[in-house]
């Protein structure tokens, strides 16, 4: 069986931030941009050029997610 990993979240402080940080300087691609209306978050999703895989763009939604922006792999190397 052939497995593969699709998205992986990525906790930020802003969304269009974060865009602009992966897209403007970083050449990745906005893949989608949609506003959840039921939870009032958006899912941001941005793939590398030619890449299946993605970053979900996640904003911290409250002190304990905002203390990991930066430190998400505790100190350790990351993707």
């Amino acid at each position: 069986m052939k497995q593969s990993l699709a998205l992986v979240s990525l906790v930020v402080a802003d969304y269009d931030e974060a865009i602009d940080f992966f897209v403007g300087k970083l050449g990745f691609e906005l893949t989608e941009d949609s506003y959840q209306a039921e939870q009032n978050k958006r899912w941001v999703v941005v793939t590398p050029p030619g890449s299946a895989a993605g970053l979900l763009l996640a904003r911290a939604s409250d002190d304990v997610q905002r203390a990991a922006i930066g430190n998400q792999a505790g100190g350790r190397v990351w993707l």
